[in-house]
C-alpha cells in the first residue's frame, strides 16, 4: 500500500516545493558563474522582450479597437450614392438634371468606362490596386519615411479602397493617424465584402471631379461633352489628374495646370508600362476640346423649372430630395431647341421694325439690368393632340435674364383668339357656317349709363355676310351679334369646359376675348378642335422611375367632352380658311411658306399690346404670344398676324418636317350633303327664300324644317348709316 502514499495531495505538494527549491538553486548557481557582461546582455534581452511584448499588446489593442469601430459602419452606405434626378424627353434624350436634388452624377458600369481612364486612374491613385487587400504596405513604408523626415503627415498612402471608405462614410477630413487607422480597418472590411471590380466601379461613380461633377460619367459629359466610354487617352489622363485637386486643376479655370497634370499622368502610365512611350507622346499633342462655355453650367431653364413645379404636385418632398429618379417628360428636345431659337430670331426682327421704341435684347446683360426688364418677350407652347403631352415650352427669350415663365404664368388678354369658341358654341346650337349675320355697327348698354360699341379693326362694315366670314376675317361686330344670339352664358359654359372659364366676365365683352389667360391654357383649349371636341388634360411628366426601374408615377389620361364632334370639325374648317386668301392669317401661305393643311386664329389686343396666334394641325396644337411683361404698345399696327404668326409658322413647319406630319382633319363620320336655310339654318323647304348646300357631319344636320320667313335676308353692302339700314336692323 506504499504507492498510495505517493498519490496523496500532501505528498504531491511536498514534491513540487522541493523541485522548485532545486530549480531556484540551479538558477542562482548559473547566475553566479556568469561574467558581468553576460549578465548585462541577459538583462537587456529580458527588457527587449518586454518591450516587444508591450508593442505587440498595443498593436493588438489598436487593431481590436479600430476593427470594432469600423464594424459599427453600415457598408450599405458605400453602395448608396446620392444621384441627381435626370430628366429625359419623350425620345429618351437627356434634357438635364433636377437642381438641388442629389449629387450631379450618373451611375455607370465599369464596362461603360473607357479602358484608358481605368488605366490612368490606377496609375495615378493606386498602381497596386489588384495586388493588395485594401492596405498597400509598400506605400505605407514609403509614406512613413517621408513623414518621419518631414516631422508631419505629408503622405497618407491611401489606396482606392481607403479613399472610397473616407468619401462614402463621411470620415473626419483631418490628417491624423487615428483617421488613417480607421480607414485601413474599413478598407479591410470593404475588401472582404466587395470584389475588386465592384470597388473600382463604386469609386469611379462616387469621386468628385470638380465643377459640380460627381462620377466619371458626369465628368466626361461635363468637361468633354461625351460619355465616359468614349474618352480618349489624353482626356482620361486629364480627368485622372483632377482627382487630388479638382478645384485648382479644373480645365475650365486653369487649363494650363490641368494639361501639366495630364502629362505627368501620361508619363507615369508609360513608366508603369500601361501604355507605350509613343502613345504617351501622341496624347500630349492632343488639343484640349472642352465643352463650350455657354453650355458648361447646368442652369435651370423654362422646361426644368416647369418640371420642378409639376414634380412638387406629384411626389412627397422627401422622395424628391433623395434624388436618383428618372423623370420622363413629354417634351421633344429637337422641337424645344428649335422653338427657342425661332422665338429669339423672330423677336429680333420685331425689334428691327421701323418705329420700334423700346430697349432691345442684350444677350450679355444681367438679370437685374433695368433695361432688360423692359425688352420684348414671347412664349410658345406646343401640345401633342393625341396625348395632351407638352412638346415644347418656351417661357421667354432668356431664362438667365428672366426666370418668369410666361408660358405658364403670364396672364394676358387673349383678344380674338377666343372667337373660335364663340363660333363653335353657335355651331353646336344649330347655327351653321353659311347662315347670314350682320356686320354693321352695334351699340350695347354698358356700366354707369354708358354704351359699349365694339369696332372692327378696319373701322368699317361688310354688311350681311355668312357667319363664317366673321371668324375668317375676325369681325368684332359679327362675333358679338352671334354670341348674343346664343347667349353669353352659353359661350361661357363652353369656355369653362375648355379650361378658359375661370376668368370670363359675365358680359358681352367676353365674346371678344376681353379677359386674361396664360398661353398654356389657351393652347390646351385649342386642342378641342383637332380632337373632335374632346379636351385632353395637358401634362408635362409622363412617368417617374427609380434608379432600379420601379415606376413611382405614371400619368393617366384624362379627357372631357367640350363640343359635339361635328361642331368642332366645322370650326376647324373655318379656321383653315383663316389661313386662306381671305383670312387674317393669309400671309402664312403667301409670304411665310406654309404649304400644308393647318388651322388657326390671330389675336390682337387694344393698342397693340399683345399679339397672339393659336392654331393646329392634325398632330400638334401650338400657341404663341408676343408682348411686354408690363403691357405697352409693341409697334404701330402690330397685329398678331405680323408679330406672332411668323413664330407659329416656323415652329409648325419644323414640327411637320420632324416627326409630326400635317394632314387634313378627318370629319367625324360620313359627311352628308344638305340644303339648308341661310336665315334659320333649318332644312330647306319650298318656303325657304335663301338656301345653300353644305356638307355636314351627321350630328350637325338640322332636325327642323324651314317654314319660311317674312323677310328673306340677302347679302348687303354697308347700309348701316342709311334709312334702309336702320329699317333692316329693326326687322332683325
Amino acid at each position: 500500500m506504499d504507492y498510495l502514499h505517493y498519490l496523496s495531495p500532501a505528498s504531491w505538494a511536498g514534491w513540487c516545493r522541493a523541485a522548485l527549491r532545486r530549480r531556484q538553486a540551479a538558477v542562482a548557481l548559473w547566475w553566479r558563474r556568469l561574467s558581468w557582461w553576460r549578465k548585462g546582455l541577459a538583462i537587456l534581452g529580458g527588457t527587449a522582450a518586454s518591450i516587444l511584448l508591450l508593442i505587440f499588446l498595443i498593436l493588438a489593442g489598436g487593431v481590436a479597437y479600430y476593427s470594432h469601430k469600423a464594424g459599427q459602419f453600415d457598408l450599405k452606405r458605400i453602395v448608396h450614392m446620392p444621384e441627381r434626378s435626370v430628366i429625359l424627353d419623350r425620345n429618351g434624350v437627356e434634357l438635364g438634371f433636377l437642381q438641388g436634388h442629389g449629387d450631379n452624377r450618373v451611375i455607370v458600369k465599369k464596362a461603360d468606362v473607357a479602358d484608358a481612364f481605368i488605366k490612368a486612374l490606377l496609375t495615378r491613385e493606386d498602381s497596386r490596386f489588384y495586388w493588395h487587400g485594401g492596405i498597400d504596405w509598400i506605400s505605407v513604408i514609403r509614406a512613413a519615411q517621408v513623414n518621419w523626415k518631414a516631422e508631419s503627415i505629408e503622405q497618407g498612402a491611401s489606396t482606392l479602397t481607403m479613399q472610397l471608405a473616407r468619401n462614402a462614410l463621411d470620415l473626419d477630413r483631418d490628417r491624423t493617424y487615428g483617421r488613417k487607422l480607421l480607414e485601413a480597418a474599413l478598407a479591410s472590411r470593404i475588401e472582404g465584402r466587395f470584389s475588386k471590380d465592384e470597388i473600382l466601379e463604386l469609386y469611379m461613380n462616387r469621386i468628385y471631379f470638380g465643377s459640380g461633377l460627381y462620377g466619371i460619367e458626369r465628368a466626361a459629359q461635363g468637361y468633354f461633352k461625351k460619355p465616359a466610354r468614349d474618352l480618349s487617352l489624353a482626356e482620361s489622363a486629364l480627368l485622372a489628374g483632377l482627382i487630388r485637386a479638382p478645384s485648382s486643376l479644373s480645365p475650365f479655370r486653369n487649363p494650363e495646370a490641368a494639361v501639366r497634370e495630364r502629362d505627368v499622368v501620361l508619363d507615369r502610365m508609360a513608366e508603369d508600362r500601361r501604355i507605350s512611350r509613343a502613345d504617351a507622346a501622341a496624347a500630349k499633342l492632343e488639343a484640349l476640346h472642352l465643352r463650350p462655355e455657354n453650355e458648361r453650367v447646368a442652369e435651370l431653364d423654362y422646361v426644368k423649372d416647369a418640371v420642378h413645379r409639376e414634380l412638387d404636385l406629384i411626389l412627397d418632398p422627401k422622395r424628391i430630395e433623395a434624388g436618383g429618379l428618372t423623370v420622363r417628360v413629354t417634351i421633344d428636345r429637337a422641337l424645344q431647341d428649335e422653338a427657342e431659337a425661332i422665338l429669339r430670331k423672330r423677336l429680333r426682327e420685331v425689334e428691327a421694325l421701323p418705329g420700334y421704341a423700346h430697349p432691345r435684347y442684350n444677350p450679355r446683360a444681367r438679370e437685374n439690368d433695368p433695361d432688360q426688364a423692359k425688352i420684348l418677350q414671347g412664349a410658345i407652347v406646343a401640345i401633342d393632340n393625341e396625348t395632351g403631352g407638352t412638346l415644347a415650352l418656351v417661357g421667354g427669350r432668356d431664362y438667365g435674364q428672366s426666370s418668369f415663365n410666361r408660358a405658364w404664368d403670364a396672364k394676358r388678354q387673349v383678344g380674338s383668339t377666343f372667337k373660335p369658341f364663340v363660333y363653335a358654341t353657335a355651331f353646336s346650337h344649330g347655327i351653321l357656317p353659311g347662315a347670314w349675320e350682320d356686320d354693321s355697327p352695334i351699340s350695347l348698354p354698358g356700366g354707369n349709363g354708358r354704351s359699349w360699341s365694339p369696332q372692327n379693326s378696319d373701322g368699317g362694315s361688310l354688311g350681311t355676310q355668312p357667319v363664317k366670314v366673321g371668324l375668317i376675317r375676325s369681325r368684332n361686330t359679327m362675333s358679338v351679334r352671334l354670341g348674343l344670339r346664343i347667349g353669353v352664358d352659353t359661350v361661357r359654359q363652353t369656355a369653362s369646359a375648355a379650361g378658359l372659364g375661370d376668368q370670363l366676365p359675365d358680359s358681352p365683352v367676353a365674346l371678344l376675348g376681353a379677359f386674361e389667360a396664360d398661353p398654356r391654357s389657351l393652347t390646351a383649349a385649342y386642342t378641342v378642335f383637332p380632337n373632335q371636341g374632346i379636351r385632353k388634360r395637358t401634362f408635362l411628366i409622363s412617368r417617374i422611375e427609380t434608379r432600379d426601374g420601379e415606376v413611382v408615377f405614371q400619368n393617366l389620361p384624362v379627357q372631357l367632352r367640350v363640343l359635339p364632334p361635328g361642331a368642332a370639325w366645322l370650326t376647324s374648317q373655318v379656321l383653315g380658311e383663316v389661313l386662306g386668301a381671305e383670312g387674317t392669317a393669309a400671309s402664312a401661305r403667301t409670304t411665310l411658306g406654309l404649304d400644308f393643311p393647318a388651322y388657326g386664329k390671330t389675336g390682337t389686343t387694344d393698342d397693340y399690346r399683345d399679339a397672339w396666334f393659336a392654331g393646329f394641325t392634325g398632330k400638334v396644337t401650338c400657341g404663341v404670344w408676343v408682348g411686354f411683361d408690363q403691357p405697352a404698345t409693341i409697334v404701330s399696327r402690330g397685329y398678331g398676324s405680323k408679330l406672332a404668326l411668323p413664330v407659329w409658322v416656323d415652329v409648325m413647319k419644323f414640327a411637320n418636317d420632324h416627326g409630326y406630319p400635317a394632314a387634313e382633319l378627318t370629319p367625324p363620320g360620313v359627311l352628308q350633303t344638305t340644303s339648308v336655310c341661310r336665315i334659320c339654318s333649318g332644312l330647306a323647304s319650298r318656303w325657304t327664300g335663301q338656301s345653300y348646300t353644305i356638307e355636314l357631319p351627321a350630328d350637325c344636320v338640322p332636325t327642323t324644317v324651314c317654314r319660311g320667313h317674312l323677310l328673306a335676308a340677302r347679302p348687303q353692302k354697308d347700309r348701316s348709316q342709311g334709312f334702309f339700314g336702320r329699317l333692316f336692323r329693326r326687322f332683325r
